[in-house]
C-alpha cells in the first residue's frame, strides 16, 4: 500500500491531547484513518493491503486537520525511520496551525 504525499492535499494528525499548534517533529499523514488510529496512542498498529487498520489503542482521541498550506520538502519530509510503506508518515519541520475536527 502506498499513499504518495501530495502538495496541496489534506493533512491530518491524531492525538490524545487538545492544542492549536502542532510542534516541529510531529507526525502527519494524508491517510485520515491512520491519524484517527494513532490518536488512541496504540502500542501495536497494523494495516492490510485493503487499508483495514487494527490497533490496540484505548485512549480518547482527537483528530486534527493541518490548517495551513503544507509543502513536501519544505514544511514536512518523509519519516526516515518509519516501519510503514512510503508516503504514509511525514515529520513536520516547523510548527503548524491545526484545527480540531473530531473527537474520537
Amino acid at each position: 500500500m502506498r499513499f504518495p504525499g501530495e502538495d496541496g492535499g489534506i493533512w491530518y494528525h491524531g492525538s490524545d491531547k487538545v492544542f492549536n499548534v502542532l510542534r516541529e517533529g510531529s507526525t502527519i499523514t494524508q491517510w485520515r484513518e491512520l491519524a484517527e488510529a494513532f490518536s488512541h496512542q496504540p502500542i501495536i498498529l497494523s494495516y492490510d493491503d485493503d487499508g483495514k487498520i487494527d490497533h490496540n489503542g484505548t485512549k480518547k482521541g482527537y483528530l486534527y486537520i493541518i490548517d495551513e498550506p503544507v509543502q513536501i520538502g519544505v514544511d514536512v519530509y518523509q519519516h526516515p525511520r518509519t516501519t510503514m510503506n512510503p508516503g504514509l508518515e511525514f515529520l513536520t519541520r516547523r510548527p503548524l496551525a491545526v484545527r480540531l475536527i473530531r473527537e474520537l
